[in-house]
């Protein structure tokens, strides 16, 4: 295996605020290495622990309904407050070229705090910044263009309970109708009430989006319904939905309870990313600068 050692952080900065750097940093480079990637688009954002924020807090007001949480999860709030800073990648940069140092703070309002000369894509700023603000245990909020995840967002049916990874989240997919591109605040309250408290998310029309309260985790929800979306779509494709083998809802609901991989009791997928982390760092760790 690759081990590296962990880079010191640059002078000034919390040594919490370096290992999300790097730990963020390194998912650009999975998400690159797996082909998840939409030219200089989309976004993976990771909220800053209290411990580098200071405890900065904003007032918010979340969903009033629930939903299947992951295992270990944390159901939105009604109301209250959340740490208001996370990091982003830079807006123009390829997911190849996104470092540790490279990537850019901001609070809920996209202020940059770090003083870097980076632009930040509001088209991603304003959904994961609403979801950060909104959902307490969303720590980290990956989102995707898959070929596979936005052919079945536009499905009318959406994703179908008919193979071994749609199983496995059970109760844990919500929609969200398309509102054309994400940019407006105003469509904030209507993504936190589709959502709920699932992690798992398809916004029609659009794309993939995961919610979790550490990254691999998020990874372990994100890579389970991307690969249910290219079962379902290699299954479509020799058939349409009705050759497929429906998986009943007892059985799904079983497959769910016995996935351990999003369990914080069971890694909640550390091992996993752990292992894409050690591929990438043998064809190039520069994300660590």
């Amino acid at each position: 295996m690759t081990t590296l050692s962990t880079p010191p952080a640059p002078a000034g900065m919390h040594p919490d605020e370096w290992a999300a750097r790097l730990e963020l940093a390194a998912c650009y480079r999975v998400f690159a290495h797996l082909g998840w990637t939409e030219m200089i688009y989309n976004h993976i954002t990771l909220r800053l622990p209290e411990s580098v924020s200071g405890g900065d807090k904003r007032p918010t007001a979340g969903p009033s309904q629930g939903g299947a949480a992951p295992s270990g999860g944390s159901e939105p709030r009604a109301a209250g407050s959340v740490g208001a800073t996370f990091l982003i990648n830079p807006f123009g940069l390829h997911y190849s070229e996104v470092t540790a140092s490279n990537l850019v703070k901001i609070n809920l309002q996209g202020e940059v705090l770090d003083g870097s000369s980076h632009r930040v894509n509001p088209a991603g700023f304003v959904v994961h910044a609403t979801l950060h603000a909104g959902i307490e245990g969303a720590h980290c909020v990956m989102h995707t263009h898959t070929t596979a995840g936005v052919a079945v967002a536009c499905l009318k049916d959406g994703l179908q309970q008919t193979n071994f990874y749609s199983a496995q989240l059970h109760g844990m997919v919500a929609y969200h109708d398309f509102e054309g591109i994400t940019i407006h605040a105003d469509e904030g309250p209507r993504v936190l009430q589709s959502i709920g408290a699932k992690p798992a998310v398809i916004l029609r029309n659009h794309g993939l989006l995961a919610w979790g309260q550490t990254l691999p985790q998020t990874f372990a929800i994100l890579w389970t319904l991307q690969r249910a979306c290219e079962i379902q779509l290699a299954t479509f494709s020799m058939g349409g939905p009705g050759a497929a083998i429906p998986v009943p809802e007892a059985i799904a609901e079983k497959c769910t309870r016995d996935a351990l991989q999003f369990n914080p009791n069971h890694g909640a997928g550390r091992d996993v990313f752990d292992a894409l982390v050690r591929q990438v760092n043998r064809i190039d760790s520069s994300y660590r600068q």
